[in-house]
C-alpha cells in the first residue's frame, strides 16, 4: 500500500507552481525540503541542503527549517517570494532518505532537470513500504528482546519484553494509520507494556518488570529527539533546538503517564509484583544482542537491505565506544566516546558510499541514547521520589550534552558530505 502525502500537501504553497522565471528549479527545491524533512532530516542539514541545492540551481533562496514548519523564501530582498510548507516530522524512513538525496545529487550534478527530479521524488514519497507487516512486527519483538539483554535483563526478561514488544508493535500498525490515532500510540503502548509486564510477573516471580517494561518501549522513547534537540541547540539552531526539546519533555510525559497507569490498573487486578530477582545472563548474549539489535531497528527503520551491514558495522563502534569511554572517563561520560566513534563511522559511510550519514547513525543512536533515564526520572518524580528523579534528570541531560558533544567533534574530525 503507498503512503499517505503528508498533512497538508494538498493545499500547500508547495504543491502550486510558482510564478517566477525559476519556477521549476523553486518547485523542486520545495518538494524536496518537504520530503527530507518527512522522513527525518534534522533542522540544520535540512537547510544546508537546500541552500547548497538553491546556490548550484542558480536561485537565490534562504531557509528556515522547525520541526513542524519550513520557511523558504526566492529571490532578492526587493522582490522575494515566500513560501511556508506546514509539515509535521513523519515515520523515519531510511532508503527513503537516502533515495531522496540521491535525486538532489543527481539533479544538481547534472543528470537531469528539475522536472525529472520532481517526478522521481512523487515515485519514492508513494512507493510502498520496503518491509511487510510480518517482518515488522518480528523485528518489533526482536529488538525489545535484545533491549532486555542490553539492559541486564534475565533470559526471563528477554522472553517477556518480546512478547510485549510484538504486541506493541501490532498496535502501532493499527494505531499509526490516522494521525488522530497515532497520537496516541505512544501512551496507549506504554500502558500495554507496564499492564502486560506486571501480569507476567504474577507467574514468573521476581520478573524485573522495569526492565520488561523499558526494553519493549525502547524504540517508542524520544531519546533521539531529545539528543538531535541537544545537537540544534548546540549549532545555534535555537527555535528547532527548543520547540524539539519540548516535544520530546512531553512524549516522555505521555509514556511515563501510560506506564503509572499501567501499573496502577496492574496493581489492582494482579496485585503489587514482587521484589526482582534476575538470573544474569553469560557474556556472549550481550554480542548476541548487539548484532540482532541493530538488524531489527534496520527493518523498523526501514533501512535499504544493502545498508543493513553498514548499519551494524556503525552500532558496533559506537556500542564499543561507550565501553570504553565507560573505562576512560566513566559511565556517565563514556557515551562521549560513542557518539564520537559512531558519528565518524557515519561519515565515513557517507563519504564513501556517497550516502546519508543518518542511514546509519539513526539505529546506532538507539544503543547510546539516554532516553531510558529520562524515563526512569519521570517514573521516579511520579512515584513521589523527587530526589533519586531529579539525579536521574540530571545525569540524562549530562549524558545527552556528551553525546551531543561527540557527535559535533566527529563532525570535525570528518566533516559532513555536501549533497551535490
Amino acid at each position: 500500500m503507498a503512503e499517505r502525502p503528508a498533512p497538508g500537501s494538498a493545499v500547500s504553497a508547495a504543491s502550486e507552481s510558482p510564478a517566477t522565471p525559476d519556477r521549476e528549479p523553486i518547485h523542486f527545491i520545495l518538494q524536496l525540503a518537504r520530503a527530507l524533512h518527512r522522513y527525518g532530516y534534522s533542522s540544520q542539514r535540512l537547510e544546508e541542503v537546500l541552500e547548497h541545492a538553491a546556490l548550484r540551481l542558480g536561485v537565490v533562496g534562504q531557509f528556515f527549517s522547525t520541526p513542524t514548519a519550513i520557511f523558504a523564501a526566492f529571490g532578492p530582498l526587493p522582490e522575494q517570494k515566500s513560501f511556508l510548507l506546514r509539515a509535521e516530522p513523519g515515520e523515519v524512513n531510511l532508503e527513503k532518505l537516502a533515495d531522496l538525496e540521491g535525486v538532489a545529487q543527481k539533479v544538481l550534478h547534472g543528470g537531469g532537470n528539475p522536472a525529472e527530479g520532481l517526478a522521481r521524488i512523487q515515485e519514492i514519497v508513494a512507493a510502498p513500504r520496503r518491509y511487510r507487516s510480518a517482518l515488522t512486527l518480528l523485528a518489533s519483538a526482536v529488538s525489545a528482546c535484545a533491549g532486555a539483554v542490553l539492559l541486564g535483563g534475565g533470559a526471563r526478561e528477554a522472553a517477556v519484553a518480546g512478547v510485549i514488544g510484538l504486541l506493541t508493535g501490532l498496535l502501532a500498525l493499527l494505531l499509526t494509520r490516522s494521525p488522530g490515532t497515532g497520537r496516541v500510540f505512544e501512551p496507549a503502548a506504554a500502558f500495554v507494556a507496564a499492564f502486560l509486564s506486571a501480569g507476567a510477573a504474577r507467574s514468573l516471580h521476581g520478573l524485573d518488570t522495569s526492565n520488561v517494561t523499558l526494553a519493549s518501549l525502547l524504540v517508542v522513547l524520544p531519546g533521539l529527539t531529545l539528543t538531535l534537540a541537544m545537537m540544534e541547540l548546540s549549532s545555534r539552531h535555537l527555535v528547532s533546538g527548543t520547540t524539539r526539546l519540548a516535544g520530546a519533555f512531553m512524549l516522555f510525559l505521555a509514556i511515563a503517564f501510560g506506564v503509572a497507569v499501567g501499573n496502577t490498573v496492574a496493581a489492582s487486578v494482579f496485585g503489587v509484583p514482587g521484589p526482582a530477582l534476575v538470573a544474569a545472563l553469560p557474556p556472549w548474549t550481550t554480542a548476541v544482542g548487539l548484532v540482532v539489535g541493530p538488524l531489527a531497528f534496520s527493518v523498523l527503520f526501514r533501512a535499504a537491505p544493502r545498508d543493513i551491514p553498514w548499519v551494524l558495522a556503525a552500532g558496533l563502534a559506537g556500542f564499543g565506544g561507550a565501553r570504553l569511554g565507560g573505562v576512560l572517563l566513566g559511565h556517565r561520560l563514556g557515551v562521549f566516546v560513542g557518539s564520537l566513534a559512531l558519528g565518524v563511522a557515519s561519515n565515513l559511510y557517507s563519504r564513501v558510499f556517497r550516502r546519508p550519514p543518518t542511514v546509519t547513525l539513526v539505529p546506532g543512536l538507539i544503543l547510546l541514547v539516554p532516553g531510558s533515564m529520562g524515563f526512569r526520572s519521570l517514573l521516579s518524580l511520579m512515584g513521589h521520589e523527587v530526589v533519586p528523579g531529579v539525579e536521574t534528570a540530571f545525569r540524562m541531560l549530562l549524558m545527552t550534552a556528551a553525546l551531543a558533544a561527540g557527535m559535533l567533534l566527529a563532525n570535525v574530525i570528518v566533516p559532513t558530505r555536501k549533497v551535490g
